[in-house]
Parts: structure tokens; C-alpha cells; sequence
């Protein structure tokens, strides 16, 4: 496993090496120019100049990505142009958010689908799988935006019960929670109810019956951890996802994480925040794949990292 992990961060190093290449060139693509944005409208072409030349703008494009590249190495993630911070310290400012409301949400979202999952891959074809469906159903159908904005309208205008926006209780937390929750409990159910009614199937499930052994004990020992592998990936890479910034629910309620900062640094022009903001979320990318590789391994010892 030592050697599969030294590999592994072996490749996770030219992974970020080409996210930072491909991001520093998309985000100078993308029209507008920050020395622009930080003046006045009547700025004259000399004040827009020495602006430039303080970002470090007026040097060559290679020449800033180098300058760039050689800060990482530093632990220097840059300067933020919008907030003139290091633009290191306001991730990590808002990092915490974006953790909390990734834990609740995943926390509802498994809650809900792993316990409908599982009774709906035993009860095949019973009410209750169908049921457990048209709820997987409803929920991959459905847009972020439109389940955030239908959760404000009923529980904070018309019944006034939660807060629509804003950060700080557990009361702030509980539409955005849902929000992230349900669309990922509506997909892990559907994975859940068909990975138990294929390990259901497989003849060591038979044979198990033969033995003897219960029911109960077929379904929690034998068939639910097989079952579990690909829900496992796949909420790995929800977690992922959303540890990177949920940015439709983040600007919906306004919640201080990845996401809001990263559409802010977008539109704001603030190169040094956008490139860092994503080196971040690729590093944390990287690292909770890696983790959902060794916990598959744990919990199936047919599995082996090569």
C-alpha cells in the first residue's frame, strides 16, 4: 500500500501541475483586466499602466506563471488583488464553511439513503421500493437552484420557521444542509437498492442460505458490504465536489464558502485567488480519491492497490 500511495502522490503532483497550467491560461483568456477594475472609470492609460505594472501584469505571460509557480514552492499562494490578503489566509477563512455545510449535507443525504437503499433492494418490487424510486427519481431530476429557492419560499417566507440567508447557527445550516442533501440522498439510493439486488443474486449469497444462516444476517453481514462499494465512490466524489464549493447553494444562501468566493474572485477578475482557490480544490480532490481508493480496499480484501 506505501509504494500504491507514493504513486499515487507521484501523479497527483503532474495533476496539479497542469490545473494550475490550464487554469492560469483560462482565467487571462476570459475578458477584462483587473488593473481596469480596481480604478476609477475615469482612470487615465498612465494610472491604468502603473496599476498593471504593480499587479505584475506587464510582464510576460510566462514570466508570471513562473513567478507563480515559483511561490507555491515558497508556500507564497499569492496576493489577492480583490482583498489584498494573502490569498492563502481567505481560503482558509472560508474553508471551514464550506467543510461544515459539505458534512451536513452528506450527513442528511446518507441518513435518508443508505437505510431506503438497502430496504428497497431487499423488498424488490414492493411499495416500498417504489416508493424508495420515485424519490431517487425526483431527486436527480430536480435543480439545485429550484429545490434551494422552494425551500426558502416555504420555511423561511411563508412559514417563517428558518432563516433564508446568512451564516453562523444551526439554524443557517439546515436549508443549505438539505439542499446539498437530498439530490445526493436520491442518487446514493438508487446505487444502494441496485447493489443490493445484484450481490443479492451472486451464488455465495445462496450458498450462505444454505448454511443456514439468517436472513438478517445475509443482508447485514454478507450482502451489505459488497453493496456499499459503489456508493462509497461515488458520495467520495460527492464530497469531493462539494468540499471544492456547492456554488449554486452557497450564493443561493448566501453562506461564506469555496464556492462564493470563487465566483466572486471569477467576476472580480482577481487572478492570484482564482489560481489558488482551484489549486486548493484540487489538491483536496485528489487527496479524497485517494482516500475512497484505500477504504474500498478495507472493506473488500478482494481488492488490491496496484
Amino acid at each position: 500500500m506505501g509504494k500504491y500511495i507514493l504513486r499515487r502522490l507521484g501523479a497527483t503532483i503532474v495533476v496539479l501541475f497542469f490545473a494550475t497550467l490550464i487554469t492560469f491560461i483560462l482565467i487571462r483568456l476570459a475578458p477584462g483586466n483587473p488593473a481596469l477594475m480596481m480604478l476609477a472609470d475615469s482612470a487615465t492609460p498612465e494610472e491604468i499602466a502603473a496599476m498593471e505594472a504593480y499587479l505584475g501584469l506587464d510582464k510576460p505571460v510566462i514570466v508570471q506563471y513562473l513567478i507563480y509557480i515559483a511561490g507555491i514552492f515558497k508556500g507564497d499562494f499569492g496576493t489577492s488583488i480583490m482583498y489584498q490578503r494573502p490569498c492563502i489566509d481567505i481560503i482558509l477563512s472560508r474553508l471551514p464553511a464550506t467543510a461544515l455545510l459539505t458534512f451536513a449535507g452528506c450527513t442528511v443525504g446518507l441518513l435518508v439513503a443508505i437505510p431506503l437503499g438497502v430496504l428497497a433492494g431487499v423488498k424488490q418490487g414492493s411499495m416500498v421500493d417504489l416508493s424508495a424510486m420515485t424519490f431517487a427519481l425526483l431527486g436527480q431530476s430536480m435543480a439545485t437552484v429550484w429545490l434551494a429557492v422552494l425551500l426558502v419560499l416555504i420555511f423561511s417566507v411563508h412559514l417563517g420557521w428558518l432563516p433564508a440567508l446568512g451564516y453562523g447557527t444551526f439554524k443557517h445550516l439546515i436549508l443549505p444542509a438539505i439542499t446539498i442533501g437530498f439530490p445526493l440522498a436520491s442518487q446514493t439510493t438508487r446505487l444502494a437498492r441496485s447493489g443490493m439486488v445484484d450481490v443479492l443474486k451472486e451464488d455465495y449469497i445462496t450458498s450462505t442460505y444454505a448454511k443456514g444462516i439468517s436472513r438478517r444476517q445475509v443482508y447485514t453481514k454478507y450482502a451489505f458490504k459488497n453493496a456499499m462499494l459503489p456508493v462509497i465512490t461515488i458520495v467520495g466524489l460527492q464530497i469531493a465536489g462539494y468540499l471544492g464549493g456547492a456554488v449554486v447553494t452557497e450564493q443561493v444562501f448566501s453562506w461564506p464558502g469555496l464556492g462564493a468566493l470563487m465566483v466572486s474572485a471569477i467576476g472580480n477578475r482577481d487572478y492570484p485567488l482564482v489560481q489558488s482557490t482551484l489549486l486548493v480544490v484540487a489538491v483536496m480532490v485528489s487527496l479524497v480519491n485517494l482516500i475512497v481508493d484505500i477504504i474500498n480496499c478495507l472493506v473488500d480484501r478482494r481488492m488490491t492497490l496496484n
